[in-house]
């Protein structure tokens, strides 16, 4: 009962994040219990699955051991583990102020970035655009407001970024014109389009489909 709640729990965090389109299936180890695994599908559904049991989208849970199962999805086999996802993912741990930084590549370019909920788009500074080659010929400009007061700044997209396996394309930014940011913020345009979930010091996210 306790793994039930504990995964009940964590899917209704997923939930907030979870609002899109499905394109392929994918599959998260929520609990490993006897025979039992308790997974997460396609981001929002959880599904309590036996050893030989099939889920209504197709995922079956072939075997089971005390700290992994091997499970079925579309033909794959993946022998998973408690946390372990079918999606491209990354695992973050937060410094001694509670930030959570990662290195990540723009267009290619890699830069050091924070982690970032609060900010509405990934921001980064103009100097920091033009090396990476963004595109901001015709890009609107905007007033923006930071703790320092409003800012000029620069309505751009981005052709990727990436961190870790994680591969987004045309992300949405905005460009500092006055070049005052310290670090690039990876905000929600990039975060809105994964899944989040977060355990004390450690913030896991996962591609979206």
């Amino acid at each position: 009962m306790k793994g039930v709640a504990r995964a009940a729990a964590l899917v209704t965090g997923l939930a907030l994040w979870a609002s899109f389109a499905i394109a392929g299936t994918t599959v998260m180890v929520l609990s490993i219990s006897g025979e039992r695994v308790d997974l997460l599908v396609n981001g929002s559904i959880l599904r309590s699955l036996y050893r030989g049991e099939t889920s209504a989208e197709g995922v079956r849970v072939v075997e089971v051991r005390s700290d992994s199962a091997l499970i079925e999805v579309e033909g794959k086999h993946f022998q998973m583990t408690l946390g372990s996802s079918t999606a491209p993912s990354v695992v973050l741990q937060a410094d001694s102020r509670g930030h959570f930084l990662a290195e990540v590549a723009i267009n290619g370019t890699p830069i050091r970035a924070l982690v970032d909920t609060g900010a509405s788009s990934v921001a980064l500074n103009l100097e920091d655009a033009r090396r990476m080659g963004v595109d901001l010929i015709g890009a609107p400009s905007i007033t923006v407001q930071t703790a320092a007061g409003p800012r000029r700044a620069l309505r751009a997209k981005l052709g990727n970024v990436q961190l870790g396996d994680i591969l987004l394309q045309n992300v949405e930014a905005i460009v500092s014109e006055t070049n005052d940011l310290p670090i690039v913020l990876l905000g929600m345009s990039f975060l809105d389009r994964l899944d989040m979930q977060r355990s004390g010091r450690t913030l896991i996210l996962t591609r979206r489909y």
